[in-house]
C-alpha cells in the first residue's frame, strides 16, 4: 500500500526528497573534507616542519639559551631574515626571505629543486637555491648570479618547494636558500635587522616530545626563545583553517535545517490531504498501526534513498575543496573516501525525514472513521503531550547536530534558540495576520480580491505553514548572505592613491640623509621618516616581568612579556589613532617624567590603565614611564602603526634606525628606485605595497569564492525547499478551484484569486524573514565577529522581490491543470 500510494504521489514526494538530498550533500561533503584535512595534518606533521622539533629565537640566543640548544645537540641550524636581493644579469631587485642553512635539513620530506642534485650540493658548492617562480619572473637561469648584500653567489638550482615554507608567505617574500657559513659575508645582519635563529632536531623517541616541551618551554621562555614540536605545528595549522571550517559547517547546518523545513512543510500538507483516505481505510478495517505504517514506510524509504543520493553527491562535491583551497594548504591534500560518511548520510536522511515528519504522521494515528462523514477540515488532533514530545525531540536533535558541527555548546544553543524564536515569531505573525484580516475583512473589495483574502483564513488554509516555510527560508538565506558580507568585509584590502606605496626599512642613522636625497633626486616625495627604537618591558606595575612569567595566575598575556617592541616618538597623532582614555602628550622637556601612549589592545593584554607605571629596557638602559593615554588604533589601515608611542624629546639619543616611505606613480618608477637604493645601500629592505596588494587580493578573491560558493549552495537549497513547499500546497486548492469553475468562474478570475493569495503569502513571509535576518546578523556582527554591520542592499533588491516572485510563479503554475482541463477531468486525474 505504501508503494502504490507513493507511485501515485511521486511528483510531491520527489520534491520532498530534493530537500533531503541537498541538505545531506552539504553535510557529507564538508565533513569528509574536514576529516581528510585533519588526517593529512596528522600524517604529514613531520614533513610540514621537516624535523621532530625546533628551537627558535627572534634574536641571537642568549648564553643560557645557547647552552640549552647545544645540550640537545641540533643536527641542523638556520638563520633567516628578509632582505633585498639583486640579479646582476637583468638588473632586477626583489624582497626575499634569505635562509642560511647548515646541516642536513630537512630530516623529513625533501627540498624539491631543479636540478634535483642541487638540494644536496648547494652547501658544499657555495651556491644558492632561488625560488623557481622568482627565476621565471626575472628571466634568470641556473648558472647566473645573485647579489645578496655585499656578496655575489652563483645560482645552482631552482627551488620548487621545501618543508616549512607556506604558499602565502612565499608569494610575498620568495625564499632564497644559501649556506649559513656565508651569511656574515653579506653584512646584512645589522642593528635593527629582523632575523630569526632556528635549530632543528631529529629524535628516535617521539613519544616524550610533550614531556620535553613542558620541561624546556618555561626555561626557553625566560630567554625569549621557543620550542615547537611537529605535533604542535599540526595543531596550529588546524586552528588556522578553523574559521573556514566553522563557516563551512555553518553553511552545512543551514542547508540541512532548510532541508528539515522542507520535510516538515511538505509532509504536513501531504498528510493533511490524505486524512480522508486514511478515514476510508479505517472504515474498511485498517488498524491505527497499519495506516500509520503505510506513510511511515513511505517517508522512511524516501529518507534512506534521499540520504544515499545526497551522500554520493557529497562525496563528489568534497573533491572540489582541495582545488579551491590549494593556495592555503602547505601540502598536497590526499583524499580518501570511506563508507562511513555515506552510511552517516543514509542514517541522517532516515532520521531527519522521520523526525521532522513525525508530527503530521501522528495525525494518521488519531484519524477517526467518522471523519469520512464529517464536514470539518480540521481533522483529528494529536494530544498536547505528543506534540510537546516531538518538539522536544526535534530541538534535542538540532542541538546535538549543531554541536557536532560547531564544537561549541554555547554557539550551538544560541543558534538553535535563535531558530526557535524565529519560528515562533513567524508562526505568531502568520496567526496574527489571519486573525486581523478575518476581523477587518475588506467587504467592499472585488470578488477576486475578497476570495483571495478568504483563502488566507478559511478552513484548509495554508497561511501558517507557508509563511513559516517562506519566512524561515528567507531568514536563513538572508542571514547567510549578510554573514558572508561580514566575513568578506574583514578581508577587504586596498591602497589609497595618496598613501605611501613604497616602504624602506632598516635605514641606519648615517644613511638617512643619503637615501632621502636619492628619493628626491628622482622627483619622488619623502612622505615620512619614522624613527624606530627597540625595547622590552622590564617592570609592569612595579612587578618584574620575569616574576610575572612564573606566576600561573597572571592576568598579563604571554606575548607582552616576550615581545620586542618597536616603538617610535612623535608630537602628533596619525589618522588611524584616536585617544579613548587619558591625554595625549606631544612633547616633553628634559627632566620631566616620561608619559607614553599605548594602544587599546596592549592595555587590555598587559592589564594597564592610565597612570600605571611601566619600566622599559632600552638597549640595556632602564627607562621609567607612566601610561599617559590609551589609543584606539585602526590596524586595518595599511600604514605603520605602533602599540607604544613616546612623545618627542625623550628617545632622540637612543640607538635607533629609521623607516622612510614614498609614493611612486608606476611600476617602472618603483623598479628604478629599488635598483638604485639596493645597489648603494644593500642592507635596506624595500616593500612595494602594490605587489603585496596584488598577491593578497588574489588570495582573498579565492577565499571570497569559497565563502560565496557555500553560501549560495545553501541559498539554492532554500530555494528548492520553497519550491517543494509551495508546489505541494497546490493539492489543497485544486478542488476549490474546480468548484469555482463549476459555479461559473472564469479562468482569469481563478488566476487573479490565486495570484493575490500567493502574493500576500510571499510578501508577508519574505518581509518578516528579512527583518529577522537583519536583527540576527547585527547580533552576529557585534557579538561574534566584533565588526560594524552595514547591511547589503542585495537582499532588499534581489531576495525580497525574488522570493516573492518565485512564490507567485510557483503558485500560478499550481493551477495550470485546473485552467486547461474540464472540472470533471481534473477531479478524475487528481483522484
Amino acid at each position: 500500500m505504501a508503494w502504490r500510494d507513493a507511485k501515485a504521489s511521486k511528483v510531491r514526494l520527489l520534491l520532498f526528497m530534493a530537500s533531503i538530498i541537498l541538505g545531506i550533500a552539504a553535510v557529507v561533503s564538508i565533513q569528509l573534507f574536514s576529516s581528510n584535512l585533519q588526517d593529512n595534518l596528522k600524517s604529514q606533521s613531520k614533513t610540514l616542519m621537516g624535523a621532530d622539533f625546533i628551537i627558535d629565537s627572534k634574536q641571537e640566543p642568549t648564553a643560557r639559551a645557547q647552552a640549552i640548544i647545544d645540550s640537545l645537540q641540533p643536527q641542523a641550524s638556520e638563520v633567516n631574515f628578509v632582505s633585498m636581493i639583486a640579479f646582476p644579469k637583468s638588473g632586477g631587485t626583489k624582497l626575499v626571505k634569505v635562509q642560511g642553512i647548515a646541516g642536513d635539513f630537512p630530516f623529513y620530506g625533501e627540498i624539491d629543486a631543479e636540478p634535483a642534485s642541487a638540494s644536496a650540493t648547494y652547501q658544499s658548492s657555495g651556491g644558492v637555491l632561488v625560488d623557481a617562480t622568482l627565476m621565471i619572473q626575472f628571466n634568470v637561469n641556473t648558472g647566473d648570479s645573485i647579489k645578496i648584500g655585499e656578496l655575489t653567489l652563483p645560482i645552482v638550482g631552482a627551488l620548487k618547494s621545501m618543508p616549512g615554507n607556506s604558499g602565502i608567505s612565499s608569494s610575498v617574500a620568495p625564499p632564497v636558500i644559501m649556506p649559513r657559513g656565508l651569511v656574515d659575508a653579506t653584512k646584512l645582519l645589522q642593528f635593527g635587522s629582523r632575523k630569526e635563529y632556528q635549530y632543528y632536531y631529529k629524535v628516535s623517541d617521539t613519544v616524550n616530545l610533550k614531556r620535553l616541551e613542558d620541561r624546556l618551554e618555561p626555561l626557553l621562555d625566560l630567554e625569549n626563545a621557543d620550542l615547537d614540536t611537529h605535533t604542535g605545528t599540526s595543531k596550529r595549522l588546524g586552528k588556522r583553517y578553523e574559521n573556514v571550517g566553522n563557516f563551512l559547517n555553518l553553511a552545512a547546518f543551514i542547508a540541512l535545517l532548510l532541508g528539515c523545513i522542507g520535510i516538515a512543510s511538505s509532509v504536513h500538507i501531504y498528510i493533511k490531504e490524505k486524512l480522508k483516505a486514511i478515514a476510508v481505510l479505517k472504515c474498511m478495517g485498517a488498524s491505527r498501526l497499519q495506516s500509520f505504517l503505510i506513510f511511515l514506510i513511505q517517508i522512511g524509504g524516501i529518507g534512506v534513498l534521499g540520504g544515499a543520493i545526497g551522500a554520493l553527491i557529497g562525496v563528489g562535491l568534497q573533491l572540489v575543496f582541495p582545488y579551491l583551497l590549494q593556495d592555503f594548504l602547505p601540502f598536497t591534500l590526499e583524499i580518501s573516501i570511506s563508507a562511513v560518511p555515506i552510511l552517516i548520510g543514509i542514517l541522517l536522511g532516515l532520521f531527519m525525514s522521520v523526525l521532522f515528519a513525525l508530527l503530521p504522521l501522528l495525525c494518521t494515528w488519531f484519524v477517526s472513521p467518522l471523519d469520512v462523514l464529517r464536514v470539518s477540515e480540521d481533522g483529528a488532533q494529536e494530544p498536547l503531550w505528543v506534540r510537546l514530545s516531538v518538539f522536544t525531540a526535534i530541538l534535542v536533535f538540532l542541538f546535538l547536530f549543531s554541536f557536532w558541527l560547531i564544537k561549541n555548546a554555547l554557539y550551538a544553543l544560541s543558534f538553535v534558540g535563535a531558530t526557535v524564536v524565529t519560528f515562533a515569531l513567524l508562526a505568531g505573525v502568520a496567526i496574527g495576520f489571519t486573525r486581523l484580516i478575518k476581523r477587518y475583512f475588506p467587504k467592499h473589495w472585488s470578488f477576486t480580491a475578497r476570495q483571495s483574502v478568504l483563502n488566507l483564513f478559511q478552513p484548509n488554509n495554508q497561511t501558517v505553514v507557508l509563511v513559516v516555510a517562506i519566512g524561515l527560508g528567507t531568514f536563513l538565506i538572508s542571514t547567510l548572505y549578510f554573514t558572508k558580507d561580514i566575513l568578506l568585509a574583514k578581508t577587504e584590502v586596498g591602497a589609497q592613491t595618496e598613501s605611501a606605496n613604497i616602504i624602506i626599512l632598516d635605514v641606519q642613522p648615517a644613511q638617512r640623509a643619503a637615501i632621502s636625497e636619492r628619493i628626491t633626486a628622482k622627483d619622488l616625495p619623502v612622505l615620512s621618516d619614522i624613527p624606530l627604537v627597540t625595547m622590552r618591558m622590564q617592570r609592569i606595575n612595579g612587578q618584574l616581568v620575569n616574576e610575572i612569567r612564573q606566576d600561573s595566575t597572571r592576568q598579563v598575556r604571554g606575548w607582552v612579556l616576550n615581545h620586542e617592541f618597536r616603538t617610535t616618538y612623535r608630537d602628533t597623532l596619525i589618522d588611524s589613532e584616536t585617544i579613548i582614555a587619558g591625554e595625549w602628550t606631544p612633547r616633553l622637556e628634559a627632566g620631566e617624567p616620561v608619559v607614553i601612549s599605548i594602544s587599546d589592545n596592549l592595555a587590555d593584554d598587559a592589564n594597564l590603565e592610565v597612570g600605571d607605571p611601566v619600566v622599559f629596557n632600552v638597549q640595556g638602559v632602564l627607562m621609567e614611564t607612566t601610561v599617559g593615554s590609551i589609543r584606539q588604533v585602526d590596524w586595518t589601515q595599511v600604514q605603520l602603526n605602533f602599540t607604544v608611542v613616546f612623545p618627542a624629546g625623550v628617545l632622540e639619543d637612543a640607538p635607533q634606525f629609521n623607516v622612510l616611505t614614498t609614493l611612486v606613480p608606476d611600476e617602472n618608477s618603483s623598479a628604478a628606485l629599488q635598483q638604485d637604493l639596493v645597489s648603494r645601500f644593500p642592507n635596506v629592505s624595500i616593500i612595494d605595497l602594490r605587489q603585496i596588494f596584488t598577491v593578497v587580493e588574489d588570495i582573498l578573491e579565492k577565499v571570497s569564492w569559497v565563502i560565496s560558493f557555500m553560501a549560495f549552495f545553501s541559498m539554492f537549497t532554500g530555494i528548492i525547499v520553497l519550491i517543494g513547499s509551495i508546489r505541494t500546497s497546490k493539492y489543497q486548492r485544486i478542488k476549490e478551484n474546480v468548484l469555482l469553475r463549476t459555479l461559473g468562474a472564469k479562468n482569469i478570475q481563478i488566476l487573479k484569486i490565486t495570484a493575490l493569495e500567493y502574493l500576500f503569502l510571499g510578501l508577508l513571509g519574505s518581509v518578516v524573514g528579512l527583518l529577522l535576518a537583519l536583527v540576527s546578523s547585527l547580533c552576529l556582527a557585534v557579538l561574534v565577529f566584533k565588526e560594524p554591520f552595514v547591511p547589503s542592499v542585495i537582499p532588499f533588491l534581489v531576495l525580497l522581490p525574488g522570493i516573492t516572485l518565485l512564490v507567485l510563479i510557483i503558485g500560478l503554475s499550481n493551477i495550470r491543470t485546473v485552467l486547461k482541463s474540464s472540472p470533471l477531468e481534473v477531479l478524475r486525474k487528481e483522484a
